[in-house]
């Protein structure tokens, strides 16, 4: 590498924890657990700030790492993915029009709802999989627009240009929950969003002990500044010790993703012809509808993510992820480990998702492992 060059993702990454600290040489800074920071002798803050409300060294390390990794100016990170998004939908002006994916995490799509129907906002749902939906449900009126790309549990995908070419022609931005592409595969910023969501307790920490989430930002806006504002009257930076978590797991990101991908790949061909499963939603395979797309905006792999729709009923479903050894029912995703989820049960009856459908999230074990373990627990189906 010149010089002149700049490191790239996989080195941006790796080197997360490798601030070295001023004072002691350690090459893993330390965990600042001050609530509170002396002024200089000017009376000025020695830092960007001196109270933890706004912030700490450590989440501003975490957060330069993000906003490199995405090609961004700057990242806020927060206390849980919902108190990310609640942030920015704070940001939607009274009465403000929101266009959001149909299909897509239920949190979100539950307090959009709950913001509709308390009239703090207007909302229109548009299927992600219809050409040209999106495009019908903008108004004039339509300041954000909620994608998610993959969907979920169905990932789909979506097309990020063209989403965000149609939301600003309505003068509208464009946010994308970009959680399934964990800063790996996709960067949105590049393709035109305004502002890329993610849920660090998935593959950014990647090993299921962190929650918290982070947005990240194309350009420094007005709208920006208030995000921060609320971050910090609210109180609800991400504290240093998951802070600390979030930039460890951070240095094996690439690796992880790659060996997640590969077993997912693998694992969704072998079942894509299973006699008990009726479909496996992965983008990574030729048959998926939103394949053409993923080739083109998925750089660096499919990921870990994937569906499959049995060949059963509510009950079935339920039955084949207790029946499973190697692969933990239980909820969240992007983690080492296998997790499989069962999800119109977490949902509720409300939820549009089938209830055959279980959603597993694809860990970095051996893949032969794996496919055995789905192959037992579906002979009990």
């Amino acid at each position: 590498m010149g010089k002149n060059s700049s490191p790239r993702p996989e080195t941006i990454a790796a080197h997360a924890l490798r601030a070295t600290d001023a004072a002691t040489g350690a090459v893993v800074p330390p965990i600042y657990l001050s609530t509170t920071y002396a002024r200089d002798e000017n009376y000025a803050p020695r830092l960007k700030e001196n109270y933890v409300r706004s912030g700490s060294p450590n989440v501003w390390q975490a957060e330069d790492t993000i906003a490199a990794l995405e090609k961004g100016k700057a990242a806020l990170l927060f206390v849980s993915g919902m108190a990310a998004i609640t942030a920015l939908l704070e940001t939607v002006p009274m009465g403000g029009h929101v266009a959001a994916c149909h299909s897509m995490y239920y949190g979100t799509r539950n307090w959009l709802e709950l913001l509709r129907d308390k009239g703090r906002i207007t909302l229109t749902l548009f299927d992600a999989a219809e050409p040209g939906a999106l495009e019908k449900a903008l108004t004039p009126k339509t300041d954000l627009v909620w994608i998610e790309t993959p969907t979920n549990p169905m990932w789909t995908v979506v097309d990020i240009q063209a989403a965000a070419k149609a939301a600003h022609k309505v003068g509208a931005i464009l946010a994308v929950d970009a959680t399934a592409l964990a800063a790996v595969t996709t960067l949105p910023l590049s393709l035109g969003a305004d502002i890329v969501f993610h849920s660090v307790t998935k593959y950014l920490n990647g090993h299921s002990d962190v929650l918290g989430g982070v947005l990240v930002t194309q350009e420094a806006t007005p709208r920006w500044s208030e995000i921060a504002t609320l971050r910090t009257k609210t109180s609800s930076p991400l504290p240093p010790f998951e802070c600390f978590l979030l930039q460890r797991g951070m240095r094996t990101l690439f690796v992880r993703y790659a060996q997640a991908s590969g077993n997912a790949l693998a694992i969704a061909r072998h079942f894509s012809n299973h006699p008990k499963v009726q479909a496996v939603l992965y983008p990574g395979l030729a048959t998926h509808t939103g394949h053409a797309i993923a080739k083109r905006q998925m750089l660096n792999g499919y990921g870990g993510m994937m569906s499959l729709v049995l060949k059963t009923d509510f009950a079935g479903a339920q039955k084949f992820c207790t029946g499973l050894k190697v692969i933990t029912p239980a909820t969240s995703l992007g983690g080492v480990e296998s997790l499989a989820e069962h999800r119109k049960t977490v949902e509720g009856p409300q939820s549009p998702t089938p209830d055959n459908l279980v959603r597993l999230s694809i860990g970095i074990e051996n893949v032969n492992d794996l496919v055995a373990d789905i192959e037992q627990a579906l002979t009990e189906v």
